[in-house]
């Protein structure tokens, strides 16, 4: 009988742990940044948040459709006067078509005119009801 030689052994657990450590490298994530508004359960103040909707290929500013440049003037409207951050809130909802960059362009917007962009996803709830 052949064995192979112990010193093999070293050399292949280096390897591996080589390997596995290339494999498992963690990308940064590259992307806009944002700064998401914390949730203040104690407000006694309710404010109407504003409300963006994103599709393929328009922009919509609290259910009104907008082109893009007018989108600008009238998120600039609707946020003037409002200095408190929890006032400033812009609930962005996107449909799954939507492209990236036009995701990108809408949040810079809301961001140069001084909006705080907080995402809004769908709650899928699953309800089960007993046979009876």
């Amino acid at each position: 009988m052949v064995e192979p030689p112990a010193s093999a052994t070293g050399d292949i657990a280096f390897n591996l742990i080589v390997f596995f450590l290339v494999c498992a490298s963690v990308q940064p994530d590259s992307g806009r940044e944002q700064s998401l508004p914390r949730s203040d359960q104690d407000s006694e103040e309710q404010t109407e948040n504003i409300q963006v909707q994103l599709t393929r290929n328009a922009v919509m500013l609290n259910g009104a459709i907008l082109r893009q440049d007018d989108f600008a003037i009238a998120l600039n409207r609707s946020l003037k006067g409002k200095v408190r951050p929890e006032d400033r809130v812009v609930i962005v909802q996107s449909k799954p078509d939507t492209p990236y960059s036009h995701w990108v362009i809408v949040t810079e917007m809301i961001d140069q005119a001084g909006g705080i962009v907080t995402i809004q996803t769908e709650e899928v709830q699953q309800m089960v009801v007993p046979n009876s």
